[in-house]
């Protein structure tokens, strides 16, 4: 065997033994993740960062399930007020990124988490409006939030959770812009 071929079987083995690792911890529903891993299988879509992460966090598929995303695609004319759409091609490829990496399809244990807290026929637009997130934050003071300059909204992942763009919801990893100490 040439040492190109040996090289690339060994480098073969090394990125199955990865995928194999993350895809064990995502079975075994690590929510451990500030330490081991990830809540959510983070973004990896360019399309989806390029188009919908410019004006907001590029949301992980894992929370929302695919009807929700498939609805949320079907309405971009009004996406929440403002007119999201996008070119056919475009919009085939986030939509079935989205509908492929739903919670129905994440493989974690929060993934999961979000899913069971919908009701069967619910179809929610809003991570904000599941019953998962609304027991997560429900100790959180609106004006912490939504009084907040430097957060705005509940949406606004990323402005508390640092590591939300990679898939991290940890509950350690949370600061709130002005309220750094706070502890919930």
């Amino acid at each position: 065997m040439s040492k190109l071929l040996m090289v690339l079987a060994i480098a073969g083995t090394l990125l199955g033994a990865g995928a194999m690792v993350y895809g064990d911890a995502a079975a075994k529903g690590d929510d451990n993740h500030g330490k081991r891993g990830h809540d959510f299988m983070p973004v990896m879509n360019a399309d989806y960062q390029n188009e919908c992460g410019t004006c907001h966090m590029a949301y992980p598929p894992g929370l929302l399930p695919a009807r929700s995303w498939e609805r949320i695609m079907g309405g971009l004319e009004d996406h929440f007020g403002d007119n999201a759409q996008l070119d056919p091609v475009t919009h085939e490829a986030i939509t079935r990124y989205l509908v492929g990496h739903a919670a129905e399809h994440d493989g974690s244990r929060r993934a999961a988490k979000f899913l069971r807290s919908i009701p069967a026929t619910g179809t929610p637009l809003r991570v904000t409006e599941t019953r998962y997130f609304v027991k997560k934050h429900d100790e959180i003071p609106e004006h912490m939030v939504a009084g907040n300059p430097e957060v705005k909204s509940f949406a606004n992942c990323a402005a508390c959770h640092r590591s939300a763009e990679r898939g991290i919801f940890d509950d350690d990893d949370v600061r709130i812009p002005g309220f750094e100490d706070a502890r919930f």
